[in-house]
């Protein structure tokens, strides 16, 4: 007897076998039992998945003559005809290689016929997106109107391809992919019965490649037994389907956040000497990180397609390297993957690309940031309150002012032209209630003008937040906070800030908020400029003395801040 492959062997015959797809085998089964069945259904998804063995399996459930309904018997005359092929009441159509009108045609002509032995004439056409235009016209009449003792299942691995017209007189269903543990377990009933030794975490492997489809994992399996024999080690699976060894890809993360550049040529060069597909190890890169932000955002998920080893790995690198950062990666990945597509020379990309990564650093966003320098505030606070100034404006005090002269006087005459103006000042104000991080970046910029559609104004002269607002999303949030506040749509611009620089000079108030401009210029600009976004000072003089020699904290919290 010929060998009849595990796809073939292993196709379900009863509803109650089809795996991951409950939603259509149960209403398809209260539908029979009822005798609510539709003229037409249209079964669309991914391959592999169930379409054309749910079609079957509907076909004889309707036609059996022993069986219960929806459960059909599989022993009576129609239901051996219909899994052997032979029966002539039940086509199968391939819509791929019978497109035509013609056929079309054929198949009108004999749906008039009675059914030779069964109750219905059923006809099954497969990739029936494949039709032509004037074949899909030619089956509208019959498919509106179909005698009584006919039915029609289509399907199709791309219903947007079938007309609407073909759409509106189907009942359709969509047939899911199927989920990994779902796959695992129907591969480890196979293997069992089969009597192949294979392990959980090999069956993973195969689950992951086969990427929801049933039949595509049953083929897997079958190539890998007849590479190994009855006995399948996980590195076997490996090396005859050509998955990039998870190993490999967790050292390559490992490698990225700790930014190790000479382990990341090394991996890259382990790949290419291996055979394996650049671009398919960019794209599982890709998923790894996806994998980590996963993992930090919601640990234990059944979206990670990782072992439970895996996933404590995962989790302890995404700790390390937090959201922020993870986001980082990830966008540059995304940004580089069409140099990658594209180019000649994929290794060339591929190892420029993970230097870089390497090189990204620490990521810190503003609001850690801040809330970073808060907590030294209130630190050195702690321990300096009795000889604190009353005048000293605070880091997190978003109340102390910042504007020009000119301005101040342009603000207080608009206030006594018309009280109830709103200006740049209020919306300042009022930003400090909603976002510290803006309020502490625009309080340094400069404003031009104001209409009633568009608020233009200009870059401090701080490096460190001069490119914050290009990120689309914090502009947009800019955006919304101007339409909250001042009640209108208004487009914000934002502009250079060479002609404010070079046209304006630093205000007296402006001078007396920052006397450590003047009197520590040996300080490093970007320390320089810290200070001045944030309102600090360097604190200095015996108090400081004091209060270093009483908590030696603050010191190492100071060499922080001038580092």
């Amino acid at each position: 007897m010929p060998y009849e492959v595990l796809a073939r062997k292993w196709r379900p015959q009863v509803f109650e076998d089809v795996i991951g797809q409950e939603h259509v085998t149960q209403t398809l089964t209260n539908a029979i039992k009822t005798g609510r069945l539709a003229h037409a259904y249209l079964f669309s998804g991914a391959r592999g998945v169930g379409k054309t063995s749910v079609a079957r399996i509907l076909a004889k459930a309707i036609n059996c003559e022993q069986g219960e309904p929806g459960i059909p018997c599989n022993q009576c005359q129609s239901c051996v005809e219909i899994i052997d092929g032979s029966s002539v009441d039940v086509q199968e159509i391939d819509g791929a290689s019978n497109r035509g009108i013609d056929e079309i045609r054929d198949l009108r002509e004999n749906a008039r016929y009675m059914p030779s032995s069964s109750k219905y004439r059923i006809y099954i056409i497969d990739e029936v997106h494949m039709l032509t235009l004037p074949a899909f016209n030619a089956l509208l009449k019959t498919l509106e109107e179909p005698p009584a003792h006919v039915k029609f299942i289509f399907a199709t691995t791309e219903y947007h391809k079938v007309p609407m017209t073909i759409l509106s007189r189907c009942q359709r269903f969509d047939f899911k992919r199927i989920p990994v543990p779902q796959l695992i377990s129907q591969l480890e009933k196979i293997g069992a019965k089969e009597g192949i030794e294979i392990s959980k975490s090999g069956l993973a492997l195969i689950a992951k490649e086969a990427e929801g489809s049933m039949r595509d994992a049953e083929s897997l399996l079958d190539q890998v037994v007849s590479f190994t024999g009855q006995k399948v080690e996980d590195r076997h699976v490996t090396e005859i389907l050509g998955i990039i060894d998870r190993d490999i890809m967790m050292g390559a993360t490992r490698a990225i956040i700790e930014g190790s550049p000479k382990e990341c040529l090394e991996i890259v060069d382990r790949i290419y000497n291996y055979g394996y597909d650049i671009k398919e190890f960019y794209r599982a890169l890709m998923g790894q990180f996806r994998n980590l932000l996963i993992s930090l955002i919601v640990p234990q998920n059944s979206m990670l397609d990782l072992s439970e080893s895996e996933q404590e790995e995962a989790s302890r690198l995404a700790e390390r390297a937090g959201s922020e950062k993870i986001q980082a990666l990830m966008n540059l990945l995304i940004n580089r993957e069409e140099d990658l597509r594209f180019t000649s020379h994929p290794r060339l990309i591929l190892e420029a690309t993970m230097i870089k990564l390497c090189h990204l650093g620490d990521f810190l966003s503003f609001g850690d940031l801040l809330d970073k320098i808060e907590s030294l505030e209130k630190r050195l606070l702690g321990t300096m309150a009795s000889d604190e100034s009353p005048e000293i404006n605070r880091l997190s005090d978003t109340s102390a002012q910042w504007v020009s002269e000119r301005q101040r006087e342009d603000h207080l005459h608009s206030k006594d032209v018309n009280e109830n103006a709103l200006t740049w000042d209020d919306f300042l104000t009022y930003l400090s209630s909603k976002s510290k991080v803006m309020f502490n970046i625009l309080k340094d910029w400069h404003f031009q003008k104001l209409n009633e559609k568009t608020l233009e104004i200009a870059k401090g002269s701080q490096s460190f937040s001069s490119n914050y607002f290009e990120d689309t999303d914090k502009y947009n949030e800019l955006s919304n906070y101007c339409r909250d506040f001042f009640k209108r749509n208004i487009k914000v611009r934002i502009v250079g800030n060479s002609k404010v620089l070079s046209k304006t000079k630093p205000s007296a108030s402006a001078e007396q908020r920052r006397p450590e401009a003047k009197i520590r210029s040996d300080l490093p600009s970007p320390v320089q400029d810290i200070l001045h976004m944030f309102q600090g000072e360097i604190i200095g003089g015996s108090t400081a003395k004091k209060a270093a020699h009483d908590n030696p904290d603050i010191l190492n919290k100071k060499q922080e801040v001038t580092e």
